[in-house]
């Protein structure tokens, strides 16, 4: 039997179950960002009889513990398994979804200054930038 996975928020043990093991396993097995919607769809193409609000509920989960990293689209959110062990952002392809991890410690300094100079403490952000890559660019001026 293995030992409970702690959630890097510090709140305590997290129950591994079938459902949330099949959609981290699912996460895991694509490269980029995935919807809720495919990802669901994955799994039930491969017999796992897993409902759409489990996949949901499962992806938040992930997400809080820091094992998934989430970025909002026009679509709604997409979800894919974290790759950095601190805290970092998003440079992503709108065309191919090609995602790089950035550390952006300029970003890191303005927030802290902006947060001080107004006043605010404990502070949290989420930054994706949305770019076309080197790839796509040239496929496209070929084209």
């Amino acid at each position: 039997m293995t030992s409970p996975r702690i959630d890097r928020s510090g709140r305590g043990p997290i129950r591994s179950t079938r459902q949330h093991s099949a959609v981290r396993a699912a996460l895991g097995r694509n490269d980029g960002f995935v919807s809720a919607q495919e990802l669901h769809l994955q799994l039930r193409q491969a017999g796992d009889p897993i409902g759409l609000t489990t996949v949901y509920r499962q992806l938040h989960l992930l997400a809080d513990q820091g094992e998934a990293d989430v970025v909002a689209s026009e679509d709604g959110s997409l979800y894919r398994m974290c790759r950095a062990d601190e805290h970092h952002h998003h440079l992503i392809c709108r065309s191919c979804g090609r995602t790089e991890e950035i550390a952006g410690t300029d970003i890191e300094r303005w927030t802290r200054e902006v947060g001080e100079a107004h006043g605010f403490s404990d502070l949290d952000h989420t930054v994706e930038v949305f770019g076309t890559c080197r790839e796509c660019a040239a496929a496209d001026t070929s084209a």
